[in-house]
């Protein structure tokens, strides 16, 4: 499947199949090569971003939005081939999803407000310096900044 398929795919299902599609799709390019608690951390950060509002109010809004996620930095041309990386990313995608569905102090938080993370070995944005979370496989969590849920 190629990422261009992937999110144009998304543009036509229903929610919250959409946003499940581009959660896993994220996993999948982000932290394919990490551990299941790594990506579930990864989701976490997009899954916070999402109640922020700040970033868009779905999913694919918020792991789309310029520059912040894979599926805007990497080609559209990429194909997503490694079916087993594939279910594994879909699986913590969902998972997740039902995770953060839960009341905020019944959530299992792996990275607790962490907004941002990053790969050192291919990334030294500007704020590589924020409050280090946790470190999970190759990425860094950090807490750039204060993200709360928008109010209703």
């Amino acid at each position: 499947m190629k990422l261009a398929w992937i999110l144009w795919l998304t543009s036509i299902l229903p929610q919250p199949a959409a946003d499940s599609l581009c959660l896993s799709t994220t996993l999948y390019l982000e932290a394919r090569d990490q551990s299941p608690r790594g990506q579930q951390a990864v989701a976490e950060v997009a899954l916070r971003r999402q109640d922020s509002g700040l970033w868009g109010d779905s999913m694919c809004e918020v792991v789309t939005a310029r520059k912040q996620f894979a599926p805007t930095i990497v080609s559209p041309r990429t194909r997503l081939g490694n079916a087993e990386a594939w279910s594994q990313a879909v699986t913590v995608a969902i998972e997740s999803q039902r995770n953060w569905a839960l009341p905020p102090g019944e959530r299992n938080e792996i990275v607790p407000g962490a907004s941002h993370f990053l790969a050192h070995a291919i990334a030294s944005p500007s704020w590589r310096n924020a409050y280090q979370v946790a470190t999970i496989g190759d990425h860094t969590f950090l807490r750039v900044q204060s993200l709360r849920p928008r109010k209703s």
